[in-house]
């Protein structure tokens, strides 16, 4: 497939924040229980949190619409909401960006019933990675995304992300509170890249269902094409094949495995173990921009892996 940017950034950043919000309400949660001082993390670490996973979610929103050939009848798209992931997806991101808002300012204004308002936008959240996630796992005819992983790895990617911007706001707002998401960071990192390997092993086994024979509908049992038809682009070259080359896809899918895993891990776990807030602070702030940089990658390499069909037959220039 060729992976268009728009959706890229859409899922990275709208994930991104849902994984922020997921690790503010489970700090207040956990504080709530006892575990911790609840003295210790301000309303600001909240509210600021709530503001950025909001701001992210809306520039997702914005990118999805350079997708669009008519951004005016972009309200279609929730249409069909009854059979359609993507209707509601385009559903639950707006719920979830109330939601949070409404958490953020719950916070600000100091309302008593946050942790309730949390816990609605946290089921928006999940809501809305299930729906993101389900766009690709059901299509069946797209074997690289017709798997459980396809859904496991926006959940734990897009919670990875979140978590280490939350590692990044606590040590400004609330250092107490750095640590702990600094090992969570690290261990939905961790988790995210194991499942990450598990997809890629598996994509790299798999063996197209269909042949030059069914694409063409020559049923001989040797084919051999010589040319696609046509000498001129068209809808089906643009959208459905990247164009680049084998060695062009491993260099990215390596740099992804760095960027996306291994660096932000080391780098959260460093911040973790050093006494200055202020170091802290710098290296979570690295992780957090590396990271998203990696899954940037990821993401445009979850796009074109994925051998579409059609292909077979305009394989050939």
């Amino acid at each position: 497939m060729n992976p268009a940017f728009s959706v890229v950034f859409l899922t990275t950043l709208s994930g991104a924040g849902q994984g922020l919000l997921l690790a503010l309400v489970g700090v207040e949660l956990v504080l709530r229980l006892g575990f911790g001082d609840a003295a210790s993390v301000p309303a600001l670490f909240y509210v600021v949190g709530s503001g950025l996973a909001c701001a992210l979610g809306t520039l997702g929103l914005v990118a999805s619409f350079f997708h669009l050939g008519h951004p005016e009848r972009a309200w279609r798209a929730i249409a069909m909401w009854r059979t359609s992931w993507l209707s509601r997806e385009c559903l639950c991101l707006p719920a979830f960006l109330a939601c949070t808002f409404a958490y953020g300012l719950a916070h600000f204004f100091g309302v008593s019933h946050t942790l309730a308002i949390g816990g609605v936008a946290v089921v928006a959240s999940m809501a809305l990675f299930v729906c993101t996630g389900m766009i690709y796992a059901c299509l069946r005819f797209l074997q690289e995304w017709a798997t459980p992983l396809t859904l496991v790895n926006f959940v734990l990617l897009g919670c990875a992300s979140g978590f280490t911007l939350a590692t990044a706001c606590a040590a400004a707002f609330a250092p107490s509170m750095a640590v702990p998401l600094a090992v969570s960071a690290a261990g939905l990192t961790l988790a995210g890249c194991v499942s990450r390997i598990a997809s890629l092993t598996r994509n790299g086994r798999l063996r197209p269902k269909s042949t030059v024979q069914t694409a063409t509908g020559i049923r001989a049992q040797r084919v051999e094409q010589k040319s696609r038809g046509f000498t001129a682009g068209a809808f089906n070259l643009r959208e459905f094949f990247h164009g680049r080359t084998q060695r062009t896809l491993n260099r990215i899918k390596w740099s992804f495995l760095l960027a996306g895993f291994l660096a932000p891990f080391c780098l959260v776990m460093l911040g973790a173990s050093l006494p200055s807030v202020g170091a802290s602070l710098a290296l979570f702030c690295a992780a957090a921009i590396v990271q998203y940089a990696g899954l940037v990658a990821e993401r445009w390499y979850f796009f074109a892996e994925a051998r579409h069909p059609q292909n077979l037959y305009y394989q050939k220039s």
